[in-house]
């Protein structure tokens, strides 16, 4: 029970690597609490996470809705006083097409919830982090944002934004007891993924519960490791 008694919010919970992570701290004794648009698909890993003896708490929300966003922090505040952990895991690929033929709703929509979301996360959860005797924060990237393939615009952009959002938060951070990482996924079987490369046989690649001891090794309370970006390799 590497995780017991910890208290670890989820975005994007309901599915893929978020969904794996959120069952794998759960069997090691964390409380999970579980944000995703979709209610039904979080009572699903509800069910899941119970019948492996965790629990969890539900928060079905629209990460895009800015002010219940900012609620966040005063709510898990009243209910535990702190945050252990916190993954933030939620994001969208958004069109694969020439930069000047992005058009401006999806431009938008990709930059919101992939970087200003997670800036949104910062100011909200940082306090509660703080409270921790070992806050822990891990972003999800992709190696997207260092190898600026054409098409992929508004997605490298966003998490380049991203990856310099976590590193400066990291700076900011560096001497208290929280600390924030990086985890780039690289190709993994998830519907992200299945968009994006709609040829590509999904059996062949790692599965999204692989990554989870990485996440696990990136919460622990012993880590000293700040402002890094790991690399999954299986």
């Amino acid at each position: 029970m590497r995780l017991d008694g910890r208290i670890a919010l989820i975005t994007g919970a309901s599915r893929g690597i978020g969904r794996a992570v959120a069952i794998r701290f759960a069997r090691e004794g964390a409380h999970v609490v579980l944000l995703a648009r979709t209610r039904g698909a979080l009572e699903e890993i509800d069910d899941e996470v119970r019948a492996h003896g965790g629990s969890a708490t539900l928060v079905p929300l629209d990460l895009e809705d800015a002010e219940k966003v900012d609620a966040l922090g005063p709510t898990l505040y009243d209910r535990w006083g702190r945050l252990d952990i916190l993954v933030a895991n939620a994001g969208i690929l958004g069109p694969l097409t020439p930069l000047g033929h992005i058009p401006d709703r999806d431009w938008q929509a990709v930059l919101n919830l992939n970087l200003t979301v997670n800036w949104r996360l910062i100011r909200a959860l940082d306090p509660l982090l703080r409270r921790s005797d070992a806050g822990r924060a891990i972003f999800v990237t992709s190696g997207a944002a260092r190898t600026c393939l054409a098409y992929w615009g508004a997605y490298s952009i966003s998490k380049a934004g991203l990856e310099a959002l976590a590193k400066t938060y990291a700076s900011e951070v560096d001497s208290t007891a929280v600390r924030v990482n990086l985890i780039n996924p690289g190709p993994v079987a998830t519907a992200m993924r299945a968009r994006a490369f709609p040829g590509e046989d999904p059996a062949t690649l790692p599965q999204p519960g692989q990554l989870t001891e990485l996440f696990l090794n990136l919460v622990a309370r012993d880590l000293t490791v700040n402002g890094r970006i790991f690399d999954y390799k299986p």
